[in-house]
């Protein structure tokens, strides 16, 4: 039997549906940076650490020249993170959640030290940073840090967060209620109410 114009245009589409994923999406669906599918809050998992703060030479997003001792050792609980300002995935949501945090702390918020570590150093210089907080309504003392790529790769490891090459980070959030505390790790893209939940015991008297 012959095939028709309407029967080949319809053997055809059932053909493409037939396609997996992969097919339709092309040679780009194999370069999506895989944090697209960032775990859901549910997914998060937490841990407890004592470590050591490695006395490394770092610069604000204002460029001001500090030691990492001085920024999360002044005696407030500490929020920290690790972020790039390129990265398209999981740095702008947990930035974002970062945000959060600071606004549901209201009157709080001065009492908690929020940090976020660049893991881009040669890109991410403090104007970009400073940009980059801009975005997110970032305010004090909330601070980003940025410096040499040996610098930021020793504060990585010291958290064990490192990863050689960027794209492969992880979502992580860490909070320790004082210096000499052991640090809470949460991985996963945990959500504000989860960050809060931890972080409000820690500044109880």
């Amino acid at each position: 039997m012959l095939t028709t114009p309407r029967r080949l245009a319809a053997l055809l589409s059932l053909a493409t549906l037939a396609l997996p994923p992969a097919a339709h999406a092309g040679e780009h669906g194999h370069h999506h940076h895989h944090h697209m599918a960032a775990p859901s809050s549910a997914a998060v998992s937490r841990s407890e650490a004592k470590l050591a703060t490695p006395k490394v030479a770092l610069k604000t997003q204002d460029g001001k020249a500090v030691a990492l001792p001085e920024v999360i050792d002044d005696g407030r609980p500490v929020l920290l993170n690790f972020i790039y300002t390129t990265c398209t995935a999981i740095c702008p949501p947990m930035t974002r959640i970062f945000a959060e945090v600071q606004d549901k702390l209201g009157a709080e918020r001065a009492r908690v030290r929020i940090v976020s570590v660049s893991i881009d150093p040669e890109e991410d210089t403090p104007r970009r940073l400073r940009d980059y907080a801009r975005q997110f309504g970032a305010a004090e003392p909330w601070v980003f840090l940025t410096g040499s790529s040996a610098a930021s790769e020793t504060v990585q490891k010291a958290f064990n967060a490192y990863r050689p090459d960027k794209m492969g980070h992880t979502p992580v959030t860490f909070l320790r209620r004082a210096p000499g505390q052991p640090w809470v790790r949460l991985d996963g893209l945990a959500q504000a109410p989860q960050i809060l939940a931890e972080l409000r015991p820690m500044l109880a008297p």
